[in-house]
């Protein structure tokens, strides 16, 4: 299967999966992500602010800044560069680039080197820790410099036997499913 039949046949799942299913999935992720040692030791997250066909991320983002660790997020800055822009509040989002809710500037950019736990969205992934994206390439450009470790959260029943990859896709460290 190609990776755009792989995407097309993961929107359909989506569109057709319950609600209640996404209310009880997002709940066993996030306390997955929120009791791993990875999350627990780590200062510096890099977490994307999920959409609503993606697990939501919205709990753990808010956890994090309770807890005083520094969390940055996504920002968009050409058609092919992301930078991590640290947040202190979900208030300090605006509808950024794709519709996505990400920072309104990069005042507050921080070098990827500092990141400890990186938090990646996916259209779906594989048990074999590769991840399939949306296909314009951000997290794989972003991600080929961190040494941080990489956490895919990806639903249940969009994790496949095989993805496709190429050279360039970025294996993911850990995928949490619910």
């Amino acid at each position: 299967m190609t990776k755009a039949e792989l995407r097309k046949q993961a929107k359909s799942i989506i569109k057709e999966a319950d609600k209640s299913y996404f209310a009880s999935a997002n709940k066993a992720i996030t306390e997955k992500v929120l009791g791993s040692e990875k999350y627990k030791n780590s200062s510096v997250i890099f977490i994307y602010v999920s959409t609503d066909s993606e697990p939501d991320t919205i709990k753990i983002i808010e956890t994090a800044l309770a807890e005083g660790k520094k969390v940055c997020v996504p920002k968009c800055v050409s058609k092919s560069e992301m930078e991590a822009v640290v947040i202190e509040s979900l208030d300090q989002l605006v509808e950024g680039r794709y519709g996505l809710k990400e920072p309104a500037d990069t005042e507050k950019a921080i070098d990827i080197a500092e990141i400890d736990l990186a938090i990646i969205p996916c259209v779906a992934a594989s048990k074999e820790n590769k991840r399939l994206g949306h296909g314009a390439g951000y997290y794989d450009r972003f991600l080929e410099s961190t040494k941080a470790f990489k956490m895919c959260l990806c639903f249940k029943n969009l994790i496949f036997d095989e993805i496709p990859t190429d050279e360039h896709d970025i294996l993911m460290d850990k995928i949490i499913s619910e």
